[in-house]
C-alpha cells in the first residue's frame, strides 16, 4: 500500500479541539511548521497564536489554509454555509482532503458544500485535549486506504479512535462529546453533597474527580460491567445501597438515558 504524506497542512478555525490535534502533529514531523497555513476570523486571534506559536503561519486571510493538500475544518456549524462559499473548486488530479469536525454536519452535506474534495467527518471529544479523546470516523466517497490511515493516525495522537457508519455518529456524540458535560454535573454534584455534609469545597472537588477517574480505570483494567462494580460496593443494608435507592428513586438512570437521547436527535437536526 502507498504512503499518503501531504506536504501541507490547513486549519479552518483554530480553536482549542484543531490545536489539540495541529500541535502533536507539528511535534511528531509529520507535517512541517512550514507547511501549515491556519486561517482564524479576527486579527487578535491571529496574534495571539502567532504568540503562541510563532513558527505557525496564522492569518484571517484563508486562501493559503484552503490551498493545502489537507484541510481541517473546525469552525462553529452555523458558520459552515459562509465558510463553505471561500473554499476554492479543486482542480488538481490528486483531490485534497477535507476533515470535518463539525458536530452533526452529515457527510452529503459536505459533499454538496464541497464538491470535489475527499471528505471524512470525525466526531472528537474534549478529552482529546488531554490526549485522553475518543473519535469516530466515517469516510466519505472516494478516500483511499493511505489518506483514511493518515487520517487515523491524525486522532489517534489524542485518543482512540473508531470507524463508524455515519448513521451511529449520532449516537457516538451524544455519548462521547456530550458524555463528558454530564459526567462533569455528575462530578460536581457528588461535591455538592460532599460541602453538604461538612467538606471544605475545594476538597471535595478533588475527590470527586478522582472517584470518578478510579472508578473508570477500574471498570476498565478488570473489564467490569458497570453493575458488577456496583454490587461489589453495595453491602446489605449499607450506606452505598442507602445512597442508590435515593439515586433510583429520583430516576437518575432514566434522566442520563434522557440526556443521551436528545444529544443525538440534537444532532441529527443539526444536519
Amino acid at each position: 500500500m502507498s504512503v499518503f504524506s501531504p506536504n501541507s497542512f490547513g486549519v479552518i478555525g483554530l480553536g482549542r479541539m484543531a490545536q489539540a490535534l495541529l500541535f502533536p502533529l507539528l511535534e511528531s514531523g509529520q507535517v512541517p511548521a512550514s507547511g501549515v497555513a491556519a486561517a482564524v476570523a479576527s486579527a487578535s486571534s491571529a496574534d495571539r497564536l502567532r504568540q503562541q506559536r510563532p513558527d505557525l503561519s496564522v492569518s484571517t486571510d484563508p486562501s493559503a489554509a484552503w490551498a493545502s493538500a489537507v484541510v481541517l475544518l473546525a469552525v462553529k456549524p452555523q458558520q459552515l454555509e459562509a465558510v463553505a462559499a471561500q473554499a476554492p473548486q479543486p482542480t488538481a488530479a490528486e483531490p485534497p482532503l477535507l476533515i470535518s469536525v463539525l458536530a452533526g454536519v452529515t457527510l452529503a452535506r459536505l459533499q454538496r458544500l464541497f464538491p470535489g474534495w475527499r471528505i471524512v467527518r470525525a466526531v472528537p471529544n474534549t478529552p482529546a485535549l488531554v490526549r485522553c479523546g475518543l473519535t469516530g470516523l466515517a469516510w466519505g466517497a472516494g478516500v483511499e486506504p493511505p489518506q483514511r490511515a493518515w487520517v487515523q493516525g491524525l486522532f489517534a495522537q489524542v485518543g482512540e479512535v473508531l470507524e463508524l457508519p455515519e448513521p451511529q455518529l449520532d449516537p457516538f456524540l451524544a455519548l462521547t462529546s456530550s458524555g463528558p458535560a454530564f459526567v462533569a454535573l455528575v462530578a460536581e454534584a457528588l461535591a455538592d453533597g460532599a460541602v453538604a455534609a461538612g467538606m471544605p469545597r475545594l476538597q471535595a472537588q478533588h475527590l470527586a474527580q478522582r472517584t470518578l477517574a478510579g472508578t473508570a480505570a477500574l471498570l476498565q483494567q478488570q473489564n467490569l460491567h458497570p453493575g458488577e462494580l456496583k454490587d461489589m460496593v453495595s453491602s446489605p443494608g449499607g450506606t452505598t445501597i442507602a445512597g442508590i435507592r435515593c439515586l433510583e428513586k429520583a430516576g437518575l438512570r432514566s434522566a442520563l438515558i434522557e440526556a443521551v437521547l436528545a444529544a443525538a436527535e440534537r444532532s441529527r437536526q443539526l444536519a
